[in-house]
């Protein structure tokens, strides 16, 4: 059977693979372009198997919401060159995961994977991606909230860093509700909370912290005394975990004697120490204020804390789950050196 230019194209079309693989494989089958199609779904997958021990660090993070918004899903599908995380074809492939993910409420990759799309299993048309794109392609993670409240999220430059956020409140302020998510969901990309409250930080994590937040200012402060400078404070403690009724009465108590040393008249004193607490609060807070979202300065508005802001939009609001992907997070990546390389093949040459 003579195989014309208008049966490549359409082979071509039903599979994206190359022009000359397409025509190639219409001569093996002799222009069959349904066994075309099947030589060339299992060339894709050889050639997805070749490459993939191959880093595969860039990418896309990408989020969907179920028509219900108490459903939200977040995968992290990579590649290994920033050119074809940019294109439509994989950005396209990366949405359309989410969207299954958040549609039919997965929760596993065993699950995405076996799925179908577009015709096939979702592993079957990652394998296709790799023969079309000729890159390792792999959706290497999933993270989904469920909640009878509300859910929504965002995503930042590109599909660099993608955030998925939850809560419950009253059903008079689901609308406000969910502009407040989004919103906070902005927040977490820029600042990097580890988890919603103090509460969620693990208190080993805690004590460490606490030690190296104490060296890195002495080490700080040796420098600033070279030079002259003002030293920093160094904290009593970092976390409100830190802060025990007992701790905060023995500080209130402190702040009672020096104002009675300074001679100001007790009749005041209930004015000025909730402000001088809320400051010792503060500035006893680094780690809580640098991992927890609730403790962060909110970006929208410098003035308030988040736990503020969200309280200022209505008392109900509850955050209730939370999850931040950064693309390549973990991933080891390889690092070229070009002199190195150089040099390696002039002494074996």
């Amino acid at each position: 059977m003579a195989i014309t230019a208008a049966l490549v194209k359409a082979l071509r079309d039903r599979t994206s693979a190359g022009m000359m693989e397409c025509k190639k494989a219409l001569v093996d089958s002799n222009g069959d372009i349904d066994a075309a199609t099947e030589l060339l779904r299992k060339s894709g997958l050889a050639k997805a198997e070749k490459k993939a021990d191959r880093i595969a660090a860039e990418g896309r993070v990408a989020y969907a919401i179920s028509d219900d918004k108490q459903f939200a899903a977040i995968v992290e599908i990579n590649c290994e060159t920033d050119f074809v995380s940019k294109g439509d074809i994989f950005g396209d492939f990366s949405q359309n995961i989410a969207s299954l993910s958040a549609n039919e409420k997965l929760t596993e990759l065993d699950a995405i994977n076996q799925a179908p799309l577009a015709g096939e299993t979702v592993d079957e048309k990652r394998r296709s991606l790799v023969t079309t794109l000729g890159e390792n392609i792999n959706i290497r993670r999933l993270g989904s909230i469920s909640t009878n409240g509300v859910v929504n999220g965002y995503v930042h430059g590109g599909g660099k860093v993608g955030v998925i956020i939850a809560a419950t409140c009253d059903e008079s302020v689901r609308d406000k509700t969910e502009e407040l998510l989004r919103n906070l969901a902005m927040h977490a990309c820029a600042m990097k909370p580890a988890s919603i409250s103090y509460l969620d930080l693990d208190l080993d994590f805690v004590a460490r912290e606490t030690e190296a937040i104490r060296a890195e200012i002495e080490k700080g402060n040796e420098e600033l005394e070279r030079l002259g400078k003002q030293l920093r404070r160094i904290p009593d403690f970092v976390s409100r975990h830190q802060l025990t009724d007992d701790v905060l009465a023995a500080v209130e108590q402190t702040m009672k004697d020096t104002l009675k040393a300074e001679g100001k008249p007790e009749h005041i004193w209930d004015k000025i120490i909730p402000g001088q607490l809320d400051r010792y609060i503060k500035d006893n807070t680094e780690l809580d204020q640098a991992h927890a979202l609730l403790s962060q300065t909110y970006v929208m508005d410098d003035k308030k804390t988040v736990e503020q802001a969200i309280a200022d939009v209505h008392p109900s609001i509850q955050l209730v789950d939370y999850i931040r992907f950064e693309l390549g997070e973990g991933i080891e990546k390889k690092v070229d050196n070009f002199v190195e390389e150089v040099m390696a093949q002039a002494k074996n040459a």
